[in-house]
Formats: structure tokens, C-alpha cells, sequence
């Protein structure tokens, strides 16, 4: 699956969610990928309740407009008492947005495209904006900077988080002291079945989902600075384009790292793109070897030098991740959902299986204000429930995490997140040794 990425930048998003009440913003269209074009727009757009379209130009202006109310493609004229068009620059950080109400209370917006009568955009299909203050009053300067040339329209579903639970539905601690505790049981852990020294895992997930991102993670936690091994980066398609093998160097805090960290192709929605599921079968069985260049068009063959032809059993992946970006889980294609459940899901019938959930603190601002609402927060609470159905496991195998992606140092919750994912994916490769147990090896 092609990834979609916002446009909006940390301090962007943040300006922008200031003018909501705790909200998320969930991508639906991004003209440059989907096109400058009412029709496309209206594809995805129409009936997804409140949306704020937004717009960028090389002025540095973003601005747009709220509506609470459906856009439906009747062209009728629609009233919307909570509706307003915003304005922020770049250069004014610490300003508030320009925010300015429709005054004309029979008239709001028109459902045809994102038409609000004194600012158009997309207008006559293309990437430039209409602007004339009348139903809305606006200084243009203030609104856009009289740049009506567009680099770049979006429009985000605005999403209410619900607040907090009262308490946690799972228990953390959240203390330095956890950290360390984590870190020691992980390093104490053993496989049941001797001939085996380490688990390995396998990561598997749409393209963008942060499979490598995990991985460099899980290594800054383990190394106790921030560290960079796996090529990560917002492009289309998989980055990643050969099967990785990770090692994770034990530290002063870990005397050993007793699992192994397995990188695929990303799964793509298109014919001959993104991991073959032969292929995926294939490394299951741990016929795969490291950096093995895939090809979408063919899956490995014998005779390749990167074929294991007899592998024992610490070759085999021994738990399998599905890692998902949460703030993409409503837009999750049925193909790809296809992809993971009937055929992903067919392959690894024998082998445990656990959902990592990224990015959960893009996905809901109150968990990017504090880490530790994680498990407060009823969206990523009604999110987990979410992606557990569509993807028919159980909630206790759906795990939440927060990648570093633009610290420079580690953050110990984060790090306590992260760790507490590798226990849950130790005790489920567990399972998979359990059916190998022999009480005499052990005696």
C-alpha cells in the first residue's frame, strides 16, 4: 500500500489541534497524491462528518476551514453554526491562528468540493485557491499572504479522543526502575528448547508502518542513546527492499539480548508490489537468508545463494508482529486487510502472532502530551478494540508503541513502552517453543 503521509509538521499539527478540543486528525485526501480535482476529492472525502481542509503555500501560510457537517456532492448551500476558516505562518510561531466565523448565519459552505464562498480550493480544479472576503471577512494578507498559487491541499476527519478513563486498562509503571527491570528480564530470558539461543521476529506491516523505525528504536533503548542501523524514511514504497537479519549489541545494562530482529519488504496493495506472500511463507520456514534482495515479480528460488535448503529449528521465525501506524488503521484498504487476514494470517496458522501499534502519540494528542495516557486514552482504547476486529486476534495481542523518530536522546517512558512490546513478543515466541519442549533436554 502506497503510504499517505501529512504534510504538517510537529509544530504544524500542534496549532492546528489548538483549535479543537483535544482532537485527532485522521489523513483523508492529499491532492498531489490523490489529485487537484473536486471528484477525487469528493471519493474521499464525502460523508465522514467533521473535517478541516487545509492548505499550504510557498509563503509559508497554512490555512483552510473547519466544517462539523457533511460534504455530500449536492452543491447545495449549507448552514454550520461551528464552522470557521483559520490562518497560521510559519514565521509567527508564537501567535495564535487567525480564526474567523461565517456572518452570514444561512450560509456556511457548499458541498461541491471545499467551496466556503470567500476562500475555494482546488478552484476549477487546479492547484490554485479563489479568494474574495465577503461571507467570511478576512484581511487576505492575514489569511494567505495574497499567495493564492497552492504547493500542497489536505484534508483531515476530526476526530473526538473522548478524554481519559478514570484508570488505566493496563498497568505500567512508569519509573526508571521499570526500565531497568525490563531490560533485566528481557536479558534473563531463555528459550525452553537448548538448541535454540535466541527468538527470532519477524516484522511485517504495511509500507511506512515503522517496522525499521522499531527496530532502531528497540536498539536506542538497549544502547541507551539514540541510534540510527535501519534505513527509515515517509517514501511511497517499501524502503526497505531486502530481508534484514538484527542483531542487537548487548550493553553495560545487558549482559545478553537473547532475541533477533527480522525486516521485510513492506505489503502493498498492487499485483507484483511489496512482499510476495510466498516469500513471506518462505522466511517463515527460515529458508530465507539475510539480505536477500526480494523481487515483487518472482519469489525466491532454490537455487538462490540466499536459500537455507535444511534449516533447523533457530532458523524458523518464531513470532510474527504485525506492525500497523495508528493513525492510518480507518484508512487500511480492504485489500490490504485481505492481504493480512486470508493470506499473511494463513501462512503464520502455527506460529504466535502480535499487532504493534506505532506512532501513538501522533495518533492522539493527549498521549502526546503525556506518554503515560497511553492507557487512559479511550480513542487508543476504541483503536486497539478496532484493529483486534478487523484483524481477528485477541486485544491482549495488540501491543502500543512510541518510535524515536526525531529525539536526539531516549526518553525513559518511551523506552518502558517499547521494552514492555519485547517481553510481550518473548512470551509469545514462548508459545512457539512450547510445542518443541522436551522435559528430558532440560533435566
Amino acid at each position: 500500500m502506497s503510504t499517505v503521509t501529512s504534510s504538517l509538521n510537529t509544530w504544524q499539527r500542534k496549532k492546528l489541534c489548538s483549535l479543537f478540543n483535544h482532537a485527532n486528525l485522521s489523513l483523508l485526501f492529499k491532492a498531489s497524491v490523490h489529485g487537484y480535482h473536486a471528484n477525487a476529492f469528493h471519493q474521499k472525502c464525502d460523508t465522514q462528518g467533521p473535517t478541516v481542509t487545509v492548505a499550504y503555500n510557498k509563503s509559508g501560510y497554512v490555512f483552510g476551514a473547519f466544517i462539523s457537517k457533511n460534504y455530500a456532492h449536492t452543491g447545495q448551500n449549507v448552514v454550520d453554526d461551528r464552522a470557521f476558516l483559520f490562518s497560521f505562518n510559519d514565521k509567527e510561531m508564537k501567535e495564535n491562528p487567525l480564526r474567523v466565523v461565517s456572518g452570514n448565519p444561512q450560509y456556511t459552505f457548499t458541498d461541491n468540493g471545499p467551496n466556503f464562498d470567500s476562500l475555494v480550493l482546488l478552484y476549477n480544479n487546479t492547484t490554485n485557491a479563489y479568494s474574495n472576503p465577503g461571507t467570511y471577512q478576512f484581511d487576505p494578507q492575514k489569511m494567505h499572504g495574497n499567495d493564492l498559487q497552492l504547493t500542497e491541499c489536505e484534508v483531515y476527519r476530526v476526530e473526538e479522543c473522548g478524554g481519559l478513563m478514570e484508570k488505566p486498562w493496563r498497568n505500567v509503571q512508569w519509573n526508571s526502575e521499570s526500565r531497568q527491570a525490563l531490560l533485566s528480564t528481557i536479558s534473563g530470558w531463555k528459550p525452553s528448547v537448548s538448541s535454540v539461543k535466541q527468538a527470532r521476529i519477524l516484522l511485517v506491516g504495511p509500507v511506512g508502518a515503522g517496522k525499521s523505525s522499531f527496530f532502531n528504536s528497540i536498539n536506542s533503548a538497549f544502547k541507551g542513546y539514540v541510534s540510527i542501523q535501519a534505513n527509515t524514511g515517509t517514501a511511497g514504497t517499501s524502503l526497505t527492499t531486502q530481508f534484514r537479519t538484527y542483531y542487537i549489541k548487548p550493553s553495560n545494562d545487558v549482559t545478553h539480548v537473547p532475541f533477533v530482529l527480522c525486516d521485510t519488504m513492506g505489503l502493498e496493495d498492487g499485483v507484483n508490489t511489496g512482499l510476495d506472500v510466498e516469500d513471506f511463507a518462505t522466511i517463515l520456514k527460515g529458508h530465507i537468508q539475510d539480505k536477500y534482495q526480494f523481487n515483487p515479480l518472482m519469489p525466491i528460488q532454490s537455487d538462490s545463494p540466499h536459500f537455507h535448503k535444511s534449516p533447523g529449528l533457530k532458523d524458523k521465525i518464531h513470532c510474527v508482529v504485525y506492525v500497523i501506524d495508528t493513525c492510518k488503521i480507518k484508512l487500511l484498504s480492504d485489500k490490504t486487510i485481505e492481504k493480512v487476514t486470508h493470506k499473511v494470517l494463513f501462512c503464520t496458522s502455527g506460529s504466535p502472532q502480535l499487532v504493534l501499534l506505532t506512532k501513538v502519540d501522533e495518533a492522539c494528542p493527549l498521549v502526546a502530551e503525556n506518554l503515560k495516557n497511553v492507557y487512559q486514552s479511550h480513542y487508543i482504547n476504541q483503536t486497539m478494540q478496532e484493529i483486534s476486529t478487523k484483524l481477528g486476534v485477541s486485544l491482549s495481542a495488540v501491543v502500543p508503541v512510541k518510535n524515536y523518530y526525531q529525539e536526539l536522546e531516549i526518553d525513559s517512558q518511551t523506552d518502558i513502552l517499547l521494552l514492555n512490546a519485547v517481553v510481550q513478543m518473548l512470551r509469545a515466541a514462548e508459545g512457539y517453543f512450547d510445542d518443541f519442549y522436551n522435559p528430558e533436554e532440560s533435566e
